[in-house]
């Protein structure tokens, strides 16, 4: 990773809000008035993303996810603040940002409905204005990467969503934006083409150096893609830090799945350890990692039963980030 190619600093977006309100006691014209108020769907945020970052943002539905991504894409003016993207203010140059960044919405599409895939491609080729060359490379890269040779002749209308998913991932690369922004990417989409997406967007981070911020409540995305992970809540940064040391950070406890060579061993004395679950000879065992380590509890088991297989099950980032929304923490910002 090298230098920042995004800058928020102390960003804030408001908006007007109405709300309504029952009046009594008044004319027929006012029995019902409106309340109008501001609200911040962003907070005086901050955060850099490096050139080569693979970074998660997540926060629950209204935290300000959408509302940072359309002001980084240039939809949106901030209320404050500033953001930059590879030295730009996006809503102030949004045609040479535009050049600068690939979008992918996973509930919208930037492909012509009613044309061929391929057909989309060559309008792309002009918008963006990419010479012969370039887009030939790039177009053939994309394409090998993705497996598009079948559905370039298709009508996008025809087009499943997850080979739809490919397509406009290649569109959103096409013109080798610096940064590139994923909105909900594999939402909808089944196992397989979930399993296609997601290597292709790894191997776009780790070999071409792509810098990715990826928007999603798919916890399982976050973990598979992204080192960094960003929390939103209620519009403030409330965690920016890597993925595994929030699991460090927040989930302490661990579940050891042990199984018995014999159905009905009796165990050793584990001092701070529960056993939660028992079915035959397999036994499950939780502890919290400020109490005991894994490594003494397992020690103490091979001293005393004969075991077939031990296995570590560990926290998965929704989870934590559901127990952190859940217990009251993200009330206070945590920074690594």
């Amino acid at each position: 990773m090298s230098g920042a190619i995004i800058k928020v600093e102390n960003l804030t977006r408001q908006f007007a809000m109405s709300e309504g309100r029952s009046g009594f006691g008044g004319s027929i014209l006012n029995l019902f008035s409106r309340r109008h108020f501001m609200k911040k769907a962003i907070d005086n945020i901050c955060f850099d993303v490096g050139e080569g970052e693979f970074v998660g943002y997540v926060g629950e539905n209204g935290a300000g996810k959408s509302t940072t991504i359309k002001i980084l894409t240039g939809i949106l003016t901030p209320t404050s603040g500033r953001a930059q993207v590879a030295g730009i203010v996006p809503y102030e140059r949004r045609p040479d940002n535009a050049r600068n960044i690939g979008v992918v919405f996973g509930q919208r599409t930037q492909l012509w409905w009613d044309l061929p895939a391929r057909e989309s491609f060559d309008l792309l080729r002009s918008i963006y204005k990419i010479d012969d060359a370039t887009f030939r490379k790039n177009f053939d890269e994309l394409s090998d990467a993705l497996e598009l040779g079948p559905l370039l002749s298709v009508p996008v209308r025809k087009l499943s969503l997850g080979q739809r998913m490919r397509c406009d991932i290649a569109a959103a690369l096409l013109h080798a934006p610096r940064a590139l922004f994923l909105d909900e990417p594999t939402i909808g989409l089944d196992v397989i083409a979930k399993d296609q997406v997601r290597k292709f967007l790894r191997r776009a981070n780790k070999e071409n150096g792509a810098t990715i911020i990826l928007t999603t409540h798919d916890m399982d995305d976050i973990e598979a893609l992204c080192e960094r992970i960003i929390i939103l809540d209620e519009g403030k940064v409330a965690y920016d830090g890597s993925t595994e040391k929030l699991k460090d950070d927040y989930a302490r406890e661990k579940l050891l799945e042990v199984e018995l060579s014999d159905a009905s061993p009796e165990l050793p004395a584990l001092p701070k350890v529960e056993v939660t679950r028992r079915e035959g000879n397999r036994v499950w065992l939780k502890f919290s990692q400020d109490d005991v380590t894994a490594q003494e509890v397992i020690s103490r088991i091979l001293g005393a039963c004969a075991v077939n297989d031990i296995s570590i099950h560990e926290p998965k980032v929704g989870d934590i980030v559901r127990k952190i929304y859940s217990s009251g923490l993200l009330k206070h910002p945590v920074a690594t």
